[in-house]
């Protein structure tokens, strides 16, 4: 039977309950919320299972030591106590990214970072009289070295590259989403797969396919092409096409329509593209339309989750696009929860309706706000009968 162990998965600012809540269903133990970041137990198996299937999580850390230090040779001499071999090996790879919150340390990440290097480097020096590389883009091993006033917990990261390079985006728009902030927004909007689903200003289809690979119930990183754990020296590859293999089997079709719309027709072959990448093609629809022109063409209800331009990037005039959003939803999308992000909340006020919900998250650097505004039945009288799509 495998041991189990404490591991940390960070996540994005506002998506620490839906990772929380994500962990609890994948089976994870003693689970503990913190800033950007969720502590739980699990064994190797399901450190595996988390990088596979977890929307949410940036990266699967793994502590190895715990200790307290006052400077920077105390920080030295501790590391290079830890038994590096157990998990490097002398002529192979490592990189390290260091995080320091305390008043102990003058110095900033990158110089702690070189001190931790030091340390390791002549742990091998002085034992096998060889060092190992510094390799920043493929190591064999990343090395997360985190001190918050005078502790210092030092971690293997499981990931490698960060879990938001899902491996199907290879086209994207001027302003793209990052995956792991798209999965967050369809958890946090409810939807599972149980209505109909419109993204109508769809760029390169991020949402869009995060929200077909939560209702197919595919694992997010299912078409990633490689996780940190994969170059570890106790790396257990048969249980890992085990766990690989028990997830997928759990893939269903959706029932229900996924569409995505947007004017500009290069987006709409960048969407395509990505999706074809992320083998959702049957199960994704996009139209080259202009929201603004266009009406509800399905019955029963619908959820619309949008990520429109802020202003920033896209120029836009924003008293106009923000007003025109909501005159759309208001007259042409009846029985329809609507739900977007945005970092400008000037614009908030010129939509014109009441939001039902307002969620504070970050999307990259900006502070930003997830609403959602509840279309009802009868919001407008329709004389013409809706079209099908």
């Amino acid at each position: 039977m495998q041991e189990n162990y404490k591991m940390l998965a960070t996540t994005l600012f506002g998506l620490e309950e839906v990772l929380a809540k994500e962990l609890l269903i994948l089976g994870a133990q003693q689970i503990k919320v913190g800033n950007r970041n969720v502590s739980f137990l699990g064994d190797k198996g399901f450190m595996y299972k988390a990088n596979l299937a977890l929307r949410t999580a940036v990266r699967i850390l793994k502590p190895i030591r715990s200790f307290s230090v006052v400077d920077e040779k105390s920080l030295y001499n501790k590391l290079k106590n830890i038994p590096w071999d157990k998990y490097l090996q002398s002529n192979g790879s490592f990189v390290i990214n260091a995080v320091v919150n305390s008043d102990n340390f003058t110095s900033n990440s990158h110089y702690i970072s070189l001190k931790s290097k030091d340390a390791i480097v002549d742990f091998f020096r002085d034992k096998y009289d060889e060092r190992p590389d510094i390799d920043l883009k493929h190591p064999d091993v990343r090395i997360h070295v985190h001190i918050q006033h005078t502790t210092c917990t030092v971690s293997l990261d499981s990931s490698g590259d960060s879990l938001h390079k899902r491996g199907y985006r290879t086209d994207t728009n001027i302003a793209p989403i990052n995956e792991v902030l798209a999965a967050g927004l369809v958890l946090l909007s409810g939807y599972d797969g149980g209505t109909h689903l419109l993204d109508p200003m769809c760029g390169s289809g991020t949402l869009l396919i995060e929200a077909a690979m939560i209702a197919a119930k595919i694992p997010a990183n299912i078409n990633r092409p490689e996780f940190g754990f994969e170059k570890w020296r106790d790396y257990d590859n048969a249980l890992f096409e085990l766990i690989h293999d028990s997830l997928l089997k759990r893939v269903q079709e959706p029932r229900l329509k996924i569409m995505g719309f947007d004017k500009a027709p290069s987006a709409i072959r960048k969407a395509k593209e990505n999706i074809e990448n992320a083998n959702l093609s049957d199960f994704i629809k996009t139209f080259q339309i202009d929201f603004f022109e266009s009406e509800k063409q399905i019955k029963g209800p619908l959820t619309i989750l949008f990520n429109p331009p802020y202003g920033e990037r896209l120029k836009i005039d924003v008293e106009t696009f923000y007003k025109s959003i909501g005159d759309t939803l208001k007259t042409s999308y009846k029985n329809t929860n609507a739900w977007f992000i945005t970092a400008n909340m000037e614009a908030l006020k010129h939509v014109g309706l009441r939001t039902s919900r307002k969620i504070p998250l970050k999307n990259a650097h900006l502070d930003s706000k997830f609403v959602k505004y509840e279309i009802y039945e009868g919001t407008r009288r329709f004389g013409d009968k809706e079209k099908r799509l």
